[in-house]
């Protein structure tokens, strides 16, 4: 439940909190009855997996601004309030902040400060991060929801970030917040229930997008030639990139 802690440390002001329970088996349902805050809780009887459970979440809300939250999320203070003050700033509607992946084997709150006095001043534009992101109400009414059809978790994020792109919705990651994820935590323990879930949601994507063999290999040739830039720009004039992921004991910038 630390991520809840800092959602409520996270700077923003009159938010709704809403917490889907996927069917949890632990003693999830029993702490959220428990915690002091006003939380919305939405109790499902089996998983209904990503999407369906996002736009349960989405339907419930009432704000101008609703942002997806991955529960293998650690946030520093005021990292969510910083976020949305970028998101006005760049005029971005759907935005992410930096994250780094991996274990927590640092500082979070030292970390996170050094990283946005040197990032602050940076972004990417037509990309956004599928742990955290915050969506303006206004791209759900004209693009839609989250896909349904894809299963537990895995694409359902880089299907709407691709319709996203399609009907030019301005789309951004800003070095001004800055989270720490864990990363894929839940799904690696899903997996072990559920099947190969995340081999039919790439097939049902590439079918969807009509991405056969050249073109999505086009597509990714594309996308790490541009993440490349990024990463070799930002590092080398600001000694930090927008994704960084530890892994094999190294800190990768990416």
């Amino acid at each position: 439940m630390h991520c809840l802690d800092d959602c409520f440390n996270s700077g923003l002001s009159n938010f709704e909190c809403i917490v889907i329970d996927n069917a949890s088996s632990d003693s999830t349902a029993s702490v959220l009855a428990s915690r002091p805050e006003n939380i919305t809780t939405i109790s499902n009887n089996i998983n209904l997996g990503c999407a369906k459970s996002w736009n349960q979440g989405i339907k419930t809300s009432t704000g101008d601004w609703v942002i997806i939250l991955n529960n293998d999320v650690r946030m520093p203070k005021d990292s969510l309030s910083k976020m949305m003050l970028a998101a006005i700033e760049h005029n971005f509607d759907v935005i992410s902040p930096a994250m780094r992946e991996g274990i927590l084997n640092y500082n979070l709150t030292e970390y996170a400060e050094l990283f946005i006095n040197s990032m602050r001043n940076v972004s990417r534009k037509r990309t956004a991060n599928g742990a955290c992101f915050a969506v303006k109400r206004e791209v759900f009414d004209k693009i839609g929801l989250f896909d349904e059809n894809f299963q537990i978790g895995q694409y359902e994020d880089a299907d709407f970030f691709r319709r996203c792109k399609l009907h030019k919705i301005s789309m951004g990651i800003t070095g001004r917040s800055f989270i720490h994820h864990y990363g894929s935590s839940t799904q690696c323990l899903v997996q072990e229930t559920s099947g190969n879930y995340a081999k039919i949601n790439q097939l049902y994507h590439r079918k969807k997008w009509n991405l056969g063999f050249f073109k999505r290999h086009l597509e990714r040739y594309k996308e790490q030639f541009i993440l490349k830039c990024w990463s070799y720009l930002e590092y080398y004039s600001k000694g930090h990139t927008l994704l960084e992921k530890f892994r094999n004991g190294r800190l990768y910038y990416h």
